[in-house]
């Protein structure tokens, strides 16, 4: 009991509420000074973690203060304890404004994670793998917007509680915090809501020529959304090509962050599970069209294969695909391999005819007919291109006994598969992205390149050869 005079003594339990508070609040303080002296390093590795850790221990010591302040002051209630009632208000600024930086600084590290993970879901390489990342970067976006509110939250009570005191700096900092959030949540959200579902049709030279070829099938198919790589040398061609193909509703403006192009087999796949017959069907009506072939292509091989006295149509023909590229070199086909599979295709009674690229020394193996880099002739390189270069593999089909192809893994290969030429494709390990097509494009085989691969070649050869 206290002297006359004299204010009320606090009763213990408020003055180890009091302690707690302020400790706690020291704490989250220095949790906070403590990950945010880590922003310019968030770069290295483990840093972004640690960053996170210590804006949740922040946030969490900064509740606790704000709660045992709380406690304090309701310990305090009706006790004129001036200093009492100071502190308490004192550690619940602190808090408060712990709280709201904290906040702020999760509402931008949730940026931070939303713009990285969106990168990978639309690299991922199916859909599923897609849209289970985006829903991911969705969660994250919550936890912006949570974070936001609860952001503008503190420092609206900051604000409100201490409008002239020695707080209204803190308070400024806070609301300036809170802005930073809301910001950054919206440019979170922005992320969301401009995600692209599109498949690029990639035209710059540094990418495969070939895999147009899936995209403008997973349109054809699937109805998916494509968009074309802008202001390269091969994008009217490309536009061409999709247009005259039946596409045109299928095609946006290039924006960013397109789905990944190993999506696209997946999606052909599935289309060739369903029907076989009715995709391919499809696919040579979008991509040839009903014209007859031009007399330029035609006579283009004609005169190919009568110059290599190999244009006899009796003759059965199968192509051997050269790869010469940097992009993973050791794909390469080798001299030794290529020799190999032209002596089994002449052994089979084939006429072996090389294409893709140019052999490194210009060696040409006996009796095979040379039709590499056939698609650098000025007759391939108009605005049809894309066209003309499929009515080159179906010419050689009707005219002149075209029963298959051979060769390393090229995406090269692709189009003249979905259109129905049977093929063998050779990799040195399976290969995931397009043994989705083994099994459901018709003739579509994988060849590892394991003991005994070359008597399956062999084999594959003299069924094309056999067959009616």
């Amino acid at each position: 009991m206290g002297t006359e005079g004299s204010e009320p003594v606090c009763t213990d339990a408020a003055v180890a509420e009091a302690l707690a508070a302020q400790r706690l609040e020291r704490d989250a303080e220095g949790s906070l000074d403590a990950a945010l002296a880590l922003a310019a390093t968030l770069h290295a590795p483990g840093q972004r973690e640690r960053y996170r850790l210590l804006l949740e221990r922040a946030i969490a010591q900064a509740d606790r203060a704000l709660a045992a302040a709380e406690q304090e002051r309701a310990a305090l209630e009706g006790q004129e304890l001036a200093a009492g009632r100071e502190r308490t208000l004192a550690t619940g600024m602190g808090a408060r404004s712990t709280l709201a930086r904290a906040h702020a600084a999760r509402a931008e590290d949730a940026l931070h994670g939303a713009g990285q993970l969106s990168l990978s879901a639309q690299r991922a390489p199916t859909r599923e793998a897609c849209d289970d990342g985006w829903r991911r970067v969705e969660a994250i976006v919550i936890g912006a917007e949570a974070a936001a509110r609860a952001a503008a939250a503190f420092a609206a009570e900051l604000e409100a509680g201490a409008p002239r005191s020695k707080a209204a700096r803190a308070a400024r900092a806070a609301r300036a915090a809170a802005h930073r959030a809301e910001v950054a949540a919206r440019a979170a959200r922005t992320i969301v809501e401009e995600r692209n579902h599109a498949y690029t049709f990639h035209t710059d030279n540094g990418f495969s020529f070939g895999e147009g070829w899936h995209v403008a099938a997973a349109a054809v198919l699937a109805g998916a959304t494509v968009q074309i790589e802008p202001g390269k040398a091969g994008t009217p061609q490309a536009e061409a090509f999709l247009r005259d193909a039946g596409l045109s509703d299928h095609l946006q403006a290039y924006r960013s962050r397109p789905r990944a192009m190993k999506q696209t087999t997946e999606i052909v796949a599935r289309a060739f599970d369903a029907d076989p017959s009715s995709a391919q069907r499809r696919l040579r009506a979008a991509f040839l069209g009903d014209a007859p072939i031009p007399e330029a292509v035609a006579g283009w091989v004609d005169r190919r294969l009568a110059d290599a006295r190999a244009g006899a149509p009796c003759r059965k023909k199968v192509l051997l695909w050269i790869r010469e590229c940097v992009h993973h070199p050791h794909r390469n086909t080798t001299l030794a391999e290529l020799l190999e599979l032209t002596d089994l295709a002449r052994r089979a009674g084939l006429v072996p005819v090389l294409t893709g690229d140019a052999l490194r020394d210009g060696r040409i193996p006996e009796g095979a007919v040379d039709m590499t880099l056939f698609w650098k002739d000025p007759i391939f390189r108009q605005l049809d291109m894309r066209r003309a270069q499929l009515q080159f593999f179906e010419h050689l089909k009707r005219t002149h006994g075209l029963v298959g192809q051979v060769g390393v893994t090229t995406a090269g290969m692709d189009g003249p598969a979905l259109m129905g030429i049977p093929t063998m494709y050779l990799t040195d390990t399976p290969n995931v992205r397009m043994r989705a097509w083994v099994g459901a494009v018709p003739g579509y085989e994988e060849v590892v390149r394991e003991s005994g691969y070359l008597e399956r070649v062999r084999r594959g050869l003299s069924e094309w050869a056999a067959a009616p």
